[in-house]
């Protein structure tokens, strides 16, 4: 059963080594430091604005759950959290919300507990049918389409053909009235892929990459051979090597997301040209605590993303998204071949 699977997600993700041995590549970007920042950190404003919404802070707590029983209680910390500190929150794959009634409760709580946060559905490439029922369950704001096929393909019981996705994505973003956004699972973005996602009308990327979950490692502790998951477990595009790609190939908002775990490694994403961040794991450690010590999180984030901003002589995001920064090592190698100039960040003011 989905409900079942996903506890066994949860359980996993909260008691074992989920994640990806790579890491996400920010190591390799060093923002430049400002002795004289000319900047009020009492200022600092870390609001954007991200597909219509106005938010107080460019980080968004990432997909994390719903769909057992169990999920309720930590969907409505996050929710409670999130309307609190008014910052966007998405809920996990909504199919067994609805496709089982007596499940739904653990996807509505979110929005009973946060009724004016932005809220992100959450829906697979396939599942066009459930587009308008995700989006009426939670009066969200943003529908999120997650792709997985990394995933797809080491679950045991994982959905193994990607056939006809493309169309399937052009369908739902010509059959729904608010923005779609793309999402991958922990293997990141290609160009070639942001291209296609936006000629067929999807609103902005999260590209999700190499450096945190992997979800190849969460389904190979589910799978009675581990071999092929434990192949895979470090596959796919670093973080910071498709913030990079997705940002300088299409003009859609992008969202960095993927083993960040901090402020700082958010600035850094920030500068490189994303609108905003995506954290999830850490925010499911906190959430079993209750809804203020995710807030306890949030805050800490603020302060640390602030701190870099500071330090950079950045008074908002768009200004710290400007900002000079220095990319080095096996990021750089890997940028270069890809044939982006990572100079020219370098050239910034």
């Amino acid at each position: 059963m989905i409900s079942d699977r996903k506890l066994e997600h949860l359980e996993i993700c909260k008691n074992y080594d989920v994640e990806h041995h790579r890491t996400t590549g920010f190591e390799d970007v060093e923002l430049v430091h400002r002795s004289l920042p000319e900047v009020d950190f009492d200022e600092i404003d870390t609001s954007i604005e991200f597909l219509g919404k106005k938010l107080d802070s460019p980080l968004i707590i990432s997909a994390i759950t719903g769909g057992h029983s169990a999920s309720k209680e930590i969907n409505e910390s996050l929710a409670i959290a999130s309307e609190k500190t008014n910052i966007a929150m998405g809920v996990g794959s909504q199919r067994a919300g609805i496709t089982n009634p007596e499940l739904t409760d653990t996807f509505t709580v979110v929005r009973d507990m946060a009724p004016h946060a932005t809220i992100i559905g959450n829906i697979g490439a396939p599942q066009v049918e459930y587009a308008g029922s995700a989006i009426d369950m939670l009066d969200c704001d943003i529908l999120a389409i997650h792709l997985n096929p990394l995933q797809e393909i080491i679950q045991p019981e994982g959905d193994i053909n990607a056939k006809g996705f493309i169309d399937d994505i052009k369908e739902i973003t010509q059959t729904v009235d608010i923005p779609i956004m793309a999402k991958e699972t922990g293997a990141g973005i290609s160009k070639k892929d942001a291209q296609i996602l936006e000629k067929i009308g999807i609103d902005a990327i999260d590209i999700e990459g190499v450096g945190g979950t992997s979800w190849s490692a969460v389904e190979t502790y589910r799978a009675e051979n581990p071999n092929l998951g434990n192949l895979f477990w470090d596959w796919g595009i670093t973080t910071a090597v498709s913030t990079v790609e997705v940002v300088e190939s299409t003009d859609l908002p992008v969202i960095s997301s993927g083993g960040i775990r901090n402020g700082l490694e958010a600035a850094k994403a920030i500068s490189l040209g994303a609108s905003g961040v995506g954290m999830a794991l850490p925010f499911l450690k906190h959430a079993y605590n209750g809804p203020e010590y995710v807030e306890e999180k949030i805050n800490q984030f603020t302060n640390e993303l602030k701190t870099a901003m500071f330090l950079v002589g950045a008074e908002n995001i768009k200004q710290l998204q400007e900002k000079r920064l220095i990319i080095t090592g096996k990021t750089r190698e890997i940028l270069t071949e890809l044939g982006i100039d990572t100079k020219k960040y370098a050239r910034r003011i």
